[in-house]
């Protein structure tokens, strides 16, 4: 299975523009799974909940939906992308898996980071793995790394990739995404953005480093914290199976909740 994810430099509010970037990124290219970043079409900095809603999308709906749709189709692949989901008058940050069938599924951020809560409402969907093609997938967004219950929860229910679209500014997470591949055995897709936006007046310098990580915790493929592109590498699903460390341990059957 070949996994990707494009690593991009949104112009605030250029949806279309973003947008065509992205996917004329991504036309030559084949793979099974590709993964966009958080916001990866509007930019990040909403000034208030009504413009979020206002670029928004509905689940489902949307020239961004349309665009990733024909994507997903044509290359015969799940395509996960960030977006602001908008819900009636409010807006939740989440992130949708479009499969080649035109069917979704949607992850909406549980852990929502600083600003993000002044904008987006806290999710409701909950942590959940999808199959496509026998292979278990789930979704987490930029700060859920911070919990590591948000990769426990997805790698309990089967997971054995996690896709993950960011827009980081802390410069833990690469890391620590070795850290949560490592601890659950699983495969991790993290998709972030570079450049900088300022439109609140508080810069922000987002920090690329989009890496795909192994189960055994070695960096498959990265980009650097400037880079604008496309990253790929072939994985074997199944070797997210084994949680076991020794022959005695297994990284799930040796767990003790009971006194955690």
């Amino acid at each position: 299975m070949r996994v990707a994810l494009y690593q991009n430099n949104p112009v605030f509010g250029e949806i279309e523009r973003n947008l065509d970037e992205a996917v004329n990124a991504v036309a030559g290219r084949e793979f099974d799974l590709l993964v966009l970043p958080e916001l990866f079409a509007t930019g990040y900095q909403f000034k208030t909940v009504g413009e979020a809603v206002t670029m928004g999308d509905q689940a489902g709906a949307g020239l961004t939906f349309e665009r990733l749709r024909i994507l997903s189709r044509e290359k015969d692949a799940v395509v996960v992308y960030g977006f602001p989901e908008r819900h009636g008058m409010k807006c939740f940050n989440s992130a949708l898996a479009i499969l080649p069938d035109a069917s979704y599924f949607l992850y909406q951020k549980t852990h929502l980071f600083d600003t993000e809560k002044g904008i987006f409402s806290p999710g409701e969907t909950g942590f959940f793995t999808f199959t496509f093609r026998g292979i278990r997938l789930g979704m987490m967004i930029c700060f859920d790394w911070r919990f590591p219950e948000s990769a426990r929860k997805l790698a309990l229910a089967g997971a054995q990739i996690i896709c993950h679209p960011s827009n980081l500014i802390l410069p833990h997470c690469p890391d620590a995404m070795i850290t949560r591949a490592l601890e659950n055995n699983v495969f991790t897709v993290t998709a972030d953005r570079v450049g900088k936006e300022s439109r609140s007046g508080h810069e922000l310098q987002f920090i690329g480093s989009s890496r795909i990580i192994s189960p055994g915790g070695m960096i498959l493929a990265q980009l650097g914290q400037d880079d604008v592109g496309y990253l790929s590498a072939e994985i074997n699903p199944a070797d997210a199976e084994n949680k076991k460390i020794t022959p005695r341990n297994d990284i799930f059957q040796d767990r003790r909740p009971e006194y955690y």
